[in-house]
């Protein structure tokens, strides 16, 4: 269905990339209540700020300039966390449909709402036939822009469309920006629901895409999510450790071109850290948690517990002790739920 594709340029926000140093050998690690979830941004902080006073401005402008200089990345991501916060406080969502009800940002925060609250529901299906129009109306409001096709390509999966269907719009999303991280994730989403218990076109998709990619590309993590959901939820086809430990190994390289303790890698720098540690790959998970900082973040760690900061300190905790002796056996982080753990997010 998916095949290789040419990934043209570097993730777009290359140029905050520099290959760093490993922290310093016992250099110290934040304190337990320093240690933030979810943690923003500073442009997106002020705009979630602002949104709490009821006020759409910063959200706007912050949206709007990601189109100008087409920072597709930060887009998703900030289109996300706005319609997460919309959820619970649309008061200034509602202002600003009021106030310019055809902003093309206004619409993709608007679809993006919508496909988490269907997600969210028992009546998933017939709620994701009801957003199709919305998504629609976002993808019109700029035809450059890629995130609402990201968000069609989820809605296909959540609709179980078919093979050829979502071929065509992935081909549509490739058009718009072809090394476009989140369109990538979502296809890699819908191969794991297509193939579920077989995860091998998953790691095929991932890796050729990785391959493609220049090494400051997010695209260069892919490959650690297919690692990821394998981990968390993988059953049947056991993936050979040899791929699993190259995927990880991807995943270092790219997460030693940003800084240490920077919010921005801070998610895709938790996943990998999960997967160190199911790899037991101890002195490598003990860089990573030097490089996450305080920035934990909720993804990996909701799939197995209703408290994902506690599991997140939990496990550094455990880093920290095997990095002063390992005399203990392995304890994984495990689903603290009652049967498989779920994904944490859509």
């Amino acid at each position: 269905m998916v095949g290789t594709m040419a990934l043209l340029h570097p993730f777009s926000r290359a140029a905050r990339t520099s290959r760093t140093a490993p922290p310093p050998a016992g250099a110290p690690l934040p304190a337990d209540d320093e240690v933030l979830l979810d943690a923003p941004d500073d442009g997106l902080c002020s705009a979630l700020v602002a949104a709490a006073r009821g006020e759409h401005g910063p959200a706007a402008a912050l949206l709007a300039a990601t189109r100008r200089s087409a920072d597709w990345e930060i887009r998703d991501r900030s289109a996300r966390r706005l319609a997460t916060f919309a959820s619970a406080r649309p008061e200034w969502l509602e202002s600003w449909s009021a106030a310019d009800p055809h902003d093309p940002d206004l619409l993709l925060v608007r679809a993006q709402l919508a496909v988490d609250q269907a997600w969210r529901s028992p009546d998933r299906a017939e709620l994701l036939r009801e957003v199709s129009p919305l998504i629609t109306a976002a993808a019109r409001g700029d035809d450059r822009d890629p995130v609402p096709w990201r968000l069609a390509l989820d809605h296909a999966r959540g609709a179980r469309a078919g093979h050829k269907y979502f071929s065509e719009l992935w081909e549509a999303a490739l058009r718009r920006a072809p090394h476009h991280y989140g369109c990538h994730v979502a296809a890699l989403r819908y191969l794991a629901t297509s193939w579920q218990g077989s995860y091998r076109e998953c790691f095929d998709f991932a890796d050729r895409a990785a391959q493609d990619a220049l090494p400051d590309s997010l695209i260069q993590a892919l490959p650690s999510r297919a690692a990821l959901a394998c981990l968390t939820e993988g059953t049947g086809t056991e993936v050979p450790r040899e791929r699993l430990d190259a995927a990880a190994d991807r995943a270092v390289a790219l997460s030693a071109r940003f800084p240490a303790a920077d919010p921005w890698p801070a998610e895709i720098r938790n996943k990998l850290l999960y997967v160190l540690v199911r790899l037991e790959r101890w002195e490598e998970a003990l860089t990573e948690l030097h490089r996450i900082g305080p920035y934990a973040t909720s993804v990996p760690w909701d799939r197995m517990s209703d408290d994902p900061l506690a599991l997140f300190l939990s496990v550094r905790g455990e880093i920290l002790a095997r990095a002063a002796g390992p005399t203990a056996p392995s304890r994984h982080p495990r689903s603290e739920r009652a049967g498989r753990a779920g994904s944490g997010d859509h």
